[in-house]
């Protein structure tokens, strides 16, 4: 398998912040790592057993609704989840993906079953499909967004330009 292959984990519509980092667990915001062992076990209880460092979160519409919780996209990250992809997002939780590093892909996620193989090519903005021999396409993530998600996200953007460098 290529290196960005991973398995599809699909969620459905409105995946709310509270089903992927669960309010009764906030008093694990200072332990993270922690956190991430219970990524998303109030949606699917097997989910942190299963998921692998490379696998994707598929999405319905409205991924990460609810609470601005920024816990939920790191723990997904901490998980070793490569990328979330959904067919839209709630803005900040959209916003908080790209500040920690996670690839947030906004695509038609009809066609990924559960457990399909798929690759992602940012660049070229396409998903590959490699269990059903598909592809899907999406806008290519912009250039300085990559930049950002290659370098860890936007507080170690910053850090490493010491400053916002985005050309």
């Amino acid at each position: 398998m290529a290196e960005n292959t991973g398995r599809a984990y699909k969620f459905g519509d409105n995946v709310s912040t509270d089903l992927i980092a669960p309010g009764r667990l906030m008093h694990l915001r200072s332990n993270l790592p922690e956190m991430a062992k219970h990524v998303l076990e109030d949606a699917d209880p097997e989910f942190p057993k299963k998921v692998k460092a490379g696998d994707f979160v598929i999405g319905g519409s409205n991924f990460g609704c609810g609470s601005s919780r920024e816990h939920a996209p790191t723990i997904i990250k901490l998980a070793g989840v490569q990328a979330v992809m959904a067919k839209t997002f709630a803005r900040i939780f959209f916003r908080n993906c790209i500040n920690i590093g996670l690839p947030a892909i906004v695509c038609d996620t009809d066609g990924v079953a559960d457990g399909d193989q798929l690759s992602l090519d940012m660049a070229a903005g396409t998903v590959k499909n490699v269990t059903k021999g598909t592809v899907i396409k999406f806008a290519p993530i912009p250039a300085s967004m990559r930049k950002i998600l290659d370098e860890g996200g936007l507080v170690a953007h910053i850090e490493k330009h010491k400053g916002l460098a985005i050309e």
